[in-house]
């Protein structure tokens, strides 16, 4: 197993200073919630590279693009080094036969102690037809992996709710991971989901030795513990009741609270408000557009129209 003094040393042959490593652990203590004094505990917790499969299924694979612009520093140099990333089809060289057999020998030997994360809804509908990966159904893929992981992790409104696709008619009646498999999930909503907060929940099952605490959703408590509205830097306009009326007035060029075009962060749990997205520079409301609400179940059937044409 990996020693802490292996982790910089192997960071630093791709240009990731000492410094960056302990800046990324600085911030996955903020995004949990913990104290200045865990940055040590943390950085010793990473050395200990579990196994990871991340499985595809009904999805955009906008998740995965989340997970590896992550730009504390890059994906490539600290995340992808954190931990052990066996199977996941968008990144790995392999292919084909190739690839089922590194999926089959991480889950046979290592079974009970391999983290899976899952993206993407599950079709269920004719035995899950609809879905396939070399030969095998979503369904049958996710049964045999899921089940022989230490823990599933869902990531995006997908997997944790069913998502787009799911969303009606639904003909090939799709549903959460949990749901299509009979199993608990830790679910991380959004649309995608923050980078940061996927990162944050493998870092305090390393840390403590269990997931984080959840919701009556199974959404992680550190990062979906509030509404957006209660942290929304336009909340002042709200309570004075300045609202935009419509994109591009006086109201949006001030700043106002915009509830009346649509804001779903009254009724909208994450911290984007306190994260942000693109090295934590912005998110949707401060750049001047109401949050559609991604990171709650069945966002796309019951936030919308996020958008009226005149």
């Amino acid at each position: 197993m990996d020693s802490f003094i292996d982790v910089p040393e192997r960071l630093a042959l791709k240009g990731v200073s000492r410094r960056d490593f302990m800046k990324f652990c600085g911030l996955m203590a903020t995004v949990l919630g913990l104290p200045m004094s865990f940055v040590p505990k943390i950085a010793h917790a990473v050395a200990k590279r579990p196994p990871v499969v991340w499985l595809h299924f009904a999805e955009c694979t906008g998740c995965t693009e989340s997970f590896i612009r992550s730009t504390h520093p890059w994906a490539a140099d600290i995340i992808l080094d954190t931990i052990d990333l066996a199977y996941h089809e968008t990144i790995m060289a392999a292919a084909g036969d190739q690839a089922e057999e590194i999926l089959e020998k991480t889950v046979k030997d290592n079974k009970g102690k391999f983290i899976c994360i899952a993206e993407g809804a599950i079709p269920t509908k004719d035995k899950g037809v609809y879905g396939k990966i070399h030969g095998k159904t979503f369904l049958e893929i996710g049964n045999h992996v899921c089940k022989n992981a230490l823990a599933t992790i869902a990531v995006g409104n997908c997997a944790c709710s069913g998502g787009v696709a799911a969303a009606k008619p639904n003909p090939t009646e799709c549903k959460s991971v949990a749901e299509a498999i009979g199993i608990k999930t830790v679910n991380l909503e959004g649309c995608p989901p923050n980078a940061d907060n996927m990162v944050a929940t493998v870092v305090h099952f390393l840390l403590f030795g269990k997931m984080p605490a959840v919701d009556d959703l199974g959404r992680p408590l550190f990062a979906y513990g509030y509404l957006i509205h209660d942290n929304c830097p336009r909340r002042g306009h709200y309570e004075n009741e300045e609202f935009v009326q419509e994109f591009g007035d006086e109201g949006a060029a001030k700043g106002w609270c915009l509830l009346k075009v649509g804001c779903a962060g009254p009724k909208t749990y994450h911290n984007c408000p306190k994260i942000k997205w693109n090295q934590g520079t912005n998110w949707p409301i401060e750049a001047g557009h109401p949050c559609i609400g991604c990171s709650e179940p069945k966002f796309w059937d019951e936030m919308a129209p996020f958008y009226v044409a005149k």
